[in-house]
């Protein structure tokens, strides 16, 4: 039983805060807030590759600020659209939304939950995570961003002519900044943002794209696997005494195998010798299969709402060419970077 409750204690305010997060997105959304931004960048001079990166640039910001789940939800869609007003090949845009997801998911606590599930008893605010995470954040979008541009050499083609959704900073906005500050700011903003979140549902009345069901099922295996790794010890103890380079590389294979919630959950259960080496395996190891992240199945439906052909087959074969140099550059620079 103590299990179940430490597990419960670790969970819930990584859950809490992502709640919080999801709701703002679901703010920013109904405000137009990312298609107006999207339809913008595509509207640009910017040339076909220029374009993709700076949709990039998009996915990264809003990853960090308002969690990756949000971003692939609602950044899939916009990052196609604005390839199909520029008449070019979707794919990079498409596989591009979730891999710099996963890839800039590693600046902030809120950016991914399991940095809060690994990181729930280091004291230190958002702001002092970000400045350990900076470097590696900034060598992997580059690194990701830059694989895309070459993997998929896209033409250029004309220009964008379609109408430009109005661009309105209203709420969505405001707590979006809102919630950045609190994450930067506090140890724990978890109540703090869900305070936001709640308001500004309320104030705008917006549609919740939020499903209660499946954040209370996620929970339930969060507090299960976390109870697991305190009960059989195994994985928690490899990662207790293991160097910065297998840690990151036992994190990357977990996730894959069982996802990288419970993977984070099974791994952290014990002091972890190296956490922001794991947490580069976690975040960045998805990015070679579906099954490593919650991100990458809520982008297959976003993908499927906009009748886009996202490719599992594909998603990995791209993962095994960008996942490996990135994962070890991210790692180097960490440690490089160590103060």
């Amino acid at each position: 039983m103590h299990s179940v409750t430490a597990s419960a204690e670790q969970a819930w305010p990584p859950f809490v805060l992502v709640t919080g997060l999801l709701l703002i997105g679901s703010v920013a959304a109904a405000d137009g807030l990312f298609e107006a931004l999207g339809a913008r960048i595509s509207r640009s001079r910017l040339g076909s590759s220029a374009l993709l990166v700076a949709l990039l640039a998009l996915v990264a910001g809003v990853t960090a600020v308002l969690n990756l789940d949000t971003s692939v939800v609602f950044l899939t869609p916009v990052l196609v659209y604005a390839a199909r007003r520029r008449r070019l090949d979707e794919r990079p845009f498409l596989y591009g939304s979730v891999f710099m997801a996963n890839a800039a998911s590693l600046l902030l606590p809120g950016s991914n939950l399991t940095n809060l599930l690994v990181v729930r008893s280091d004291p230190q605010n958002g702001f002092s995570f970000a400045l350990r995470m900076l470097p590696p954040w900034l060598v992997s979008c580059t690194l990701t961003a830059g694989f895309l541009v070459v993997a998929f050499r896209l033409e250029e083609s004309g220009g964008d002519d379609g109408e430009l959704p109005e661009l309105r900073l209203g709420i969505g906005a405001a707590s979006t900044l809102a919630a950045g500050a609190l994450v930067l700011g506090l140890p724990n903003p978890a109540l703090p943002v869900l305070v936001v979140g709640v308001a500004a549902v309320t104030v705008r009345r917006a549609r919740i794209n939020l499903d209660p069901r499946a954040l209370a099922a996620l929970f339930a295996l969060a507090v299960a696997f976390g109870s697991l790794g305190r009960l059989c010890s195994g994985l928690g103890n490899l990662v207790s005494t293991s160097g910065a380079p297998a840690t990151a590389a036992v994190g990357a294979a977990t996730a894959i195998l069982i996802n990288n919630l419970p993977a984070a959950l099974v791994l952290s259960s014990r002091p972890v010798s190296h956490p922001h080496a794991l947490l580069l395996g976690l975040d960045l190891g998805p990015n070679l299969a579906v099954t490593g992240s919650l991100s990458a199945l809520l982008w297959l439906q976003a993908a499927r709402a906009v009748d886009a052909r996202a490719s599992i087959l594909a998603y990995s074969r791209l993962g095994l060419a960008l996942v490996p140099p990135t994962l070890a550059a991210a790692l180097v620079t960490l440690l490089v970077t160590r103060p």
